[in-house]
């Protein structure tokens, strides 16, 4: 099957169907097809394959630091927000539930009300992909090399008072991202163990201490050093990805070559 240029535009098919073209299509071979239905939303979508340039990135590495507060904070700085879209729609959700069951089964109010309803949980999850899209595409296109810790999201879920802000995260799909878009874009992902103690150290002098999760500001005991629990994390990933990799460090600890072309990166 081939595909032409098609432009963005809604027009109406037979039987009262309207069709919305999202995305312009080039003249390419289509390999797959894929029809679902969400929230009685009926949606295709083509697979085909597309050539990537390899840009230039920004930074040489970065140590990203998952959160509930913050999604994402990078070792430079750059923090991404959590939209927190479900603990926002949960009002919304059970007035529609308890709207839901006052109406008679099987009845036409009641089949409406449910797909209203899950149309909200659809909307909930749009929003909540639509900013791990932005965070994790900005982080592989302006970075050769990524860390991430291992998280073990599974043994996080079963303590019973973080596993809905765990869950309204979405810490899998954001590492699930970053893996595809690391090949995408050319970078490369560095998955750091789970037990690496990246809370604990001093990105500034390499103490090791004790911190509650209750403490948000990490005071090194040993130089005094006082940085944000999540910025100080991410640092520490970094540094991990650094050595594991054998970037060159000036004698502070910085990266000599502030910006390098992704192929000199990948070589390294």
């Amino acid at each position: 099957m081939t595909l032409s240029g098609l432009k963005p535009r809604r027009f109406l098919r037979p039987h009262g169907f309207n069709i919305l073209i999202t995305q312009c299509l080039s003249h390419t071979t289509c390999k797959s097809i894929t029809i679902s239905k969400r929230a009685g939303d009926w949606y295709i979508a083509f697979a085909y394959d597309v050539v990537t340039e390899e840009n230039v990135k920004s930074y040489p590495s970065v140590g990203v630091d998952l959160g509930i507060n913050a999604l994402a904070t990078l070792s430079t700085g750059v923090v991404f927000e959590n939209p927190k879209v479900y603990r926002k729609a949960q009002k919304l959700l059970a007035r529609r539930q308890r709207r839901l069951q006052r109406k008679q089964k099987v009845s036409n109010r009641y089949r409406k009300q449910k797909n209203l309803i899950a149309k909200t949980h659809k909307r909930v999850s749009d929003i909540r992909l639509d900013n791990t899209h932005k965070a994790t595409t900005h982080i592989c296109q302006n970075h050769a090399i990524v860390a991430i810790e291992n998280l073990n999201v599974k043994g996080m879920l079963s303590n019973h008072k973080l596993a809905g802000a765990i869950s309204d995260a979405g810490f899998y799909e954001f590492r699930r991202q970053l893996e595809y878009k690391c090949t995408k874009f050319g970078s490369k992902l560095v998955v750091v163990d789970r037990w690496y103690p990246s809370s604990k150290t001093c990105s500034n002098c390499g103490h090791k201490q004790e911190m509650p999760l209750k403490e948000r500001v990490f005071n090194c005991a040993n130089c005094g050093h006082r940085l944000n629990r999540d910025l100080n994390a991410a640092k520490n990933l970094n540094n991990y990805a650094i050595n594991t990799e054998g970037l060159p460090v000036s004698e502070r600890g910085g990266l000599i070559a502030p910006t390098l072309p992704c192929e000199t990166l990948n070589n390294v």
